[in-house]
């Protein structure tokens, strides 16, 4: 058994050894968490809008999912008829939500090659 500075402990041939193989899968691991970070960011700064009522209501969502605004013509707003606007509202949310949700498990999914990490909680 030999030991190089470059390849570390070896038995005399070209083999990677176990120990190589864990280093090169931390690394490997490191660079998709690293990739994984960089994309949440990227989508968490990222603004998401969606309109519903024929763009009567307009809601801008956060890609931390928070709400950034919602605006209403005046046309949407009749005094009979509150519910209306009420669910135009949660719609128009909810739209932007699920937007964010998806850029969200896009760009995830595109930073771990598409490998799916649920099995590891992820």
């Amino acid at each position: 058994m030999g030991y190089s500075a470059k390849r570390g402990f070896t038995n005399g041939s070209n083999k990677v050894t176990g120990a190589q193989r864990q280093q090169d899968l931390q690394a490997k691991i490191q660079q998709m968490q690293d990739a994984m970070s960089a994309a949440q960011e990227q989508v968490e700064a990222t603004n998401f809008t969606a309109s519903v009522g024929g763009g009567v209501v307009t809601a801008v969502v956060s890609g931390k999912k928070e709400v950034q605004s919602i605006t209403i013509k005046p046309e949407a707003v009749d005094a009979d008829d509150v519910e209306m606007l009420q669910d135009l509202v949660v719609s128009a949310v909810n739209e932007a939500i699920r937007q964010a949700d998806e850029a969200m498990e896009s760009s995830v999914s595109n930073a771990t090659g598409g490998m799916n990490l649920g099995a590891f909680g992820l």
